[in-house]
């Protein structure tokens, strides 16, 4: 399995607009964040996880000619808003809640009418929940947790786990965390956030889950630069940056 980071930015992306502080004035590629987005290659399926307003810029930036399905893991703009960049792959399923394709039908009408404008993209929701589903026969398990008080999902596909927005988890979804060797969760910044793990509440979930690899995503500018903050974290656990490729045997 290989995933690819398109987009390690929280909200707001790094540089944050009309900031002056040293990340965002930062030359290293790897202070550069669009919004948080990953691609998931196992065998020959491609999934895409969340389509945020970036989703243009980051898809050109690689060679994917497919893409077998999108899941979605909440409604906020930052994950849905390049939803309509999806109209060259056609014909395209998209698996969220029932809340969220509920938004994305009432944000998106023209996608969903009857007669469609020539060129719109077809998407077809799928609703999910917590069970596991299939798509071409890879299993993908939902993982129940909360942004402030949203519930959102995140997935886990074999030892791949992707964990973005949350700020605190129920302790009969860990169950289905167990033996994750790739671990991709929120960590935001150093200073707690009401609706985001911090640096310290990242690194303590990691650490009761032990996966063989970590990688911190939707990175705000207030955590610092990628080069002053990777030396601090413990073995095993890095900052993701947009390019990144892992791969997960």
């Amino acid at each position: 399995m290989r995933i690819t980071f398109l987009g390690t930015g929280t909200s707001s992306g790094v540089p944050h607009i009309n900031c002056s502080c040293e990340t965002c004035l930062s030359s290293d590629p790897k202070d550069k964040r669009l919004r948080a987005s990953v691609m998931v290659q196992e065998g020959d399926n491609t999934f895409l996880i969340d389509c945020g307003p970036d989703f243009r810029q980051q898809i050109l930036a690689h060679n994917f000619r497919n893409i077998d399905g999108v899941l979605l893991t909440h409604e906020h703009f930052d994950h849905v808003g390049g939803l309509d960049d999806l109209r060259p792959f056609y014909d395209i399923h998209i698996y969220a809640e029932k809340r969220v394709c509920n938004i994305v039908r009432c944000n998106m009408p023209y996608c969903f009418d009857a007669k469609k404008y020539p060129g719109v993209p077809k998407l077809n929701l799928v609703e999910i929940n917590e069970n596991p589903f299939c798509i071409n026969d890879i299993q993908i398990i939902p993982i129940r947790f909360y942004h402030a008080e949203l519930p959102i999902l995140g997935f886990r596909i074999g030892k791949f786990a992707y964990l973005t927005d949350i700020s605190r988890i129920e302790k009969s979804e860990m169950q289905k965390l167990e033996g994750v060797q790739v671990l991709v969760v929120d960590a935001l910044r150093e200073r707690p956030h009401f609706s985001h793990f911090s640096l310290s509440e990242a690194l303590a979930f990691i650490e009761q889950l032990k996966p063989s690899k970590a990688y911190l995503t939707h990175i705000c500018h207030q955590m610092g630069k990628t080069a002053d903050v990777q030396p601090k974290l413990p073995k095993a656990v890095y900052l993701a940056y947009d390019g990144l490729e892992v791969k997960v045997e």
